[in-house]
């Protein structure tokens, strides 16, 4: 049986320890999505977005004690967590309040009887999600899944699992019913396992390039439809006439924000000669 460890990045420290998930576990928890999908797709728009309201107003009156977690098992600066959490609040209004209008029917002018655009939830969307924003990058794929009527499996980076427990436990105080959204402690191999299932309707991973290539061949290898957001290499260009004052100003963080763990961050450096000097 798989032990994940959370470790403190800074101190070394356990955190905690969490047991993998078996593979008939895995199993029961596809079939418990599947139920519960049967009657969260029901749910009318009104109904979807005043649970996500309610996560909205627990992620803020629970703001301190989740940044507190999260720099505790990725290490970003507290105030940068604090942000985090805010901005989840704010996604979760953000489709509460504009989802409807998203995901409203519509009717096309054509030569046939009838013509129209119809929004229909797919079902269980899995989710492979990374540890360096591990509230953000979760709740940005929770919030309009969950308004469109679809149901989510987590697989989360392993280190912030704590994360991923302390999500889950506020959507089931928020009101989600029970097998709407969970975490699975699994392994990479079961991850292959879980996009096998034909109960599983669609991936979303963010990622590295190599996750991002396995995954999609596993999804196109079971025709299951795939969102990938994967890494990058930024970079910094500053130019003979740039103001050096302001390059600096910019460039510094750029490249430390969230302790330097950002997809869209400053990972390379290229200077002008002219300023060479004063940028080091």
């Amino acid at each position: 049986m798989t032990t994940f460890r959370s470790i403190n990045p800074y101190s070394g420290e356990l955190i905690a320890e969490y047991v993998g998930w078996s593979d008939a576990s895995l199993r029961e928890s596809i079939a418990s999505a599947e139920e519960a999908f049967g009657s969260w797709r029901q749910r009318s728009f009104e109904e979807r977005a005043a649970l996500l309201r309610q996560v909205a107003v627990l992620l803020r009156a629970k703001q301190e004690r989740l940044a507190a977690l999260a720099t505790a098992e990725m290490g970003k600066p507290l105030h940068e967590a604090m942000a985090e959490v805010e901005k989840c609040a704010w996604v979760c209004e953000y489709y509460a309040a504009e989802g409807p209008g998203f995901l409203q029917s519509q009717q096309i002018d054509s030569e046939a009887s009838q013509s129209y655009v119809r929004y229909d939830p797919l079902g269980i969307i899995l989710a492979i999600m990374p540890w360096n924003f591990p509230y953000w990058q979760v709740f940005r794929f929770l919030a309009p899944a969950l308004m469109a009527g679809n149901v989510g499996l987590l697989k989360h980076a392993p280190n912030v699992f704590g994360c991923a427990e302390a999500t889950v436990q506020l959507l089931q105080e928020a009101g989600l019913p029970s097998g709407v959204f969970q975490s699975m402690p699994i392994t990479i191999s079961q991850v292959e396992l879980t996009i096998a299932d034909p109960r599983i309707k669609a991936v979303s991973l963010t990622g590295s390039e190599a996750a991002g290539r396995a995954v999609a061949a596993l999804a196109g290898k079971h025709l299951k439809m795939t969102v990938l957001e994967l890494g990058g290499s930024n970079a910094f260009v500053v130019m003979a006439d740039a103001d050096l004052a302001l390059a600096l100003e910019v460039g510094m963080p750029a490249r430390v924000a969230n302790a330097g763990q950002s997809c869209i961050a400053a990972k390379r450096f290229i200077v002008h000669e002219r300023h060479a000097a004063g940028f080091t």
